[in-house]
């Protein structure tokens, strides 16, 4: 970092030396009120994560992203690649939904329920507080010369660290195959699973590179998220952020204890300011010892931020200590801290707003409108009506039937707006099964005086036994009037 006077220019990460050579992060220990909570959000993530491949719903996954079969089960309801439409309303819905929620709540996703944060912060840094001890005594390890316990615990740790890996990606890829399939992969038949257990092993061998060695890296220099932050915040976006009209100038504290306060029942020490016009902030650093990506939240947004609320959990801690109000370090604005505006509805996130409810429309209208046979009736090719011995117009169609649900279906055809008749060439029925696709031929039979012209608009209603499941328009042809 290039300095001059005293002024830092900030020209790098905070995981960066000026040589360029990587500095390595040994956050503090987390607690307090921000972190009670993100421990709650984010072990309701992972309960979910673990434990939704073992649901089912009749006898199917109840989650499944099948790509290789192109068979998608989401929360017990079948989709085919013919709904590919829906998916792509749905993932511009998630789009949007994402630039607003930036826009508003700034980067709260990678503090709260970013896989990656989540895994790294409340399993990960879990296990090495556990087997290496606090900050201090990890750095202290690591300084020291190899020994047996230095040895034991980083091998346990790594060992740790390689089963959690290869367990999370068990997991991860039964949402592909089904937790059935991966355990016939893993435990009955790994022989003929030799490619998916190769391709798992070498996943969880990234996973492990990751969480052990590469952590916070992921966020600063590969996802693209924080670097969204410049084109979707504004000074109105809500982020973690340092109230410097507060805290600044920043002040030292002294050494010795003040006097318990007769009005007061605190039994801790408490201590005071060498200056009654320095600011709040004691430069004591316990955000910057705190914080997983090793920033210094006084700086400023920074690209590093993931919004963990960390810095806002070890401030609070020390405003309490110096009979300080809490709220230092914050959920704000920038407006909000220069001129103490409150969160404003901007026509920008109005605009976000409308799109997004128009996309989130035009999904759920899909949605509800989804039927769970897909039919396509179309009229017999080189055919043409005939008339039958009874004087009745006739006419040849051929239909494909795709059943989208975990159901056979009895499928029965009624014209809506003419007393038709039909049957099915070569078949009794038409019995469409459970995740299947049937094609077959059937003959319409119309009385001729219901016939308007040569060419009349047809509805073709589909039914179950006696739930009608979709319906079909075509063109019945005859001889006019």
């Amino acid at each position: 970092m290039i300095t001059e006077t005293g002024v830092s220019y900030r020209d790098r990460v905070s995981n960066i030396d000026t040589s360029g050579k990587r500095i390595w992060i040994y956050p503090t220990k987390p607690s307090g009120r921000f972190h009670r909570a993100r421990l709650f959000v984010g072990f309701s993530l992972l309960a979910v994560f673990f434990i939704l491949p073992f649901i089912k719903y009749k006898g199917q996954p109840y989650f499944l992203i099948d790509v290789i079969d192109r068979k998608f089960i989401l929360f017990g309801s079948i989709w085919f690649p013919h709904d590919f439409y829906i998916f792509a309303i749905g993932f511009l819905s998630f789009a949007v939904f994402v630039v607003l929620f930036t826009a508003i709540f700034g980067r709260i996703f990678c503090g709260w329920a970013c896989p990656q944060t989540i895994f790294m912060e409340l399993v990960f840094r879990k296990i090495e507080y556990f087997i290496e001890g606090n900050a201090n005594k990890q750095k202290s390890l690591a300084k020291s010369p190899w020994n047996l316990s230095k040895t034991l615990r980083k091998m346990i740790k790594h060992l740790f660290f390689i089963a959690i890996a290869f367990i999370v990606n068990s997991v991860l890829l039964s949402y592909i195959l089904s937790i059935d399939g991966v355990y016939n992969m893993l435990f009955v038949n790994p022989s003929g699973y030799l490619a998916g257990i190769v391709a798992l092993s070498v996943v969880s061998l990234a996973m492990y590179i990751n969480y052990s060695w590469f952590r916070e890296q992921a966020c600063t220099f590969v996802c693209p998220y924080g670097r969204l932050q410049s084109v979707l915040l504004d000074k109105n976006s809500i982020i973690v952020a340092y109230d410097d009209k507060r805290g600044e100038p920043r002040g030292k504290v002294k050494g010795e204890k003040r006097k318990k306060s007769s009005e007061s029942e605190n039994h801790n020490s408490q201590l005071t300011i060498n200056n009654s016009e320095k600011g709040d902030c004691i430069d004591c650093g316990a955000c910057v010892r705190v914080c997983p990506t090793g920033i210094d939240i006084r700086n400023g947004l920074q690209l590093e931020c993931v919004n963990c609320t960390a810095c806002i959990d070890a401030c609070d801690s020390i405003m309490d200590s110096i009979n300080k109000p809490r709220g230092l370090i914050k959920y704000s604005s920038i407006s909000n801290i220069e001129n103490r505006q409150k969160f404003r509805f901007t026509p920008r996130l109005a605009f976000y707003s409308i799109i997004l409810v128009a996309l989130l429309s035009v999904f759920f209208i899909f949605l509800i409108s989804r039927s769970p046979v897909e039919a396509t009736i179309l009229r017999a090719k080189g055919s043409t009506f005939f008339i039958n011995e009874k004087g009745n117009v006739v006419n040849i169609y051929t239909v494909k039937l795709i059943n989208k649900s975990f159901d056979n279906m009895d499928i029965k055809f009624v014209t809506e707006d003419f007393s038709g008749k039909f049957k099915i060439i070569g078949k009794d029925k038409l019995v469409v099964k459970a995740e299947e696709m049937l094609e077959g031929t059937f003959l319409l039979e119309i009385p001729r005086k219901e016939l308007k012209s040569s060419k009349n608009k047809i509805k073709i209603l589909l039914f179950n036994g006696k739930d009608k499941v979709d319906s079909e328009k075509t063109i019945f042809s005859g001889p006019g009037i």
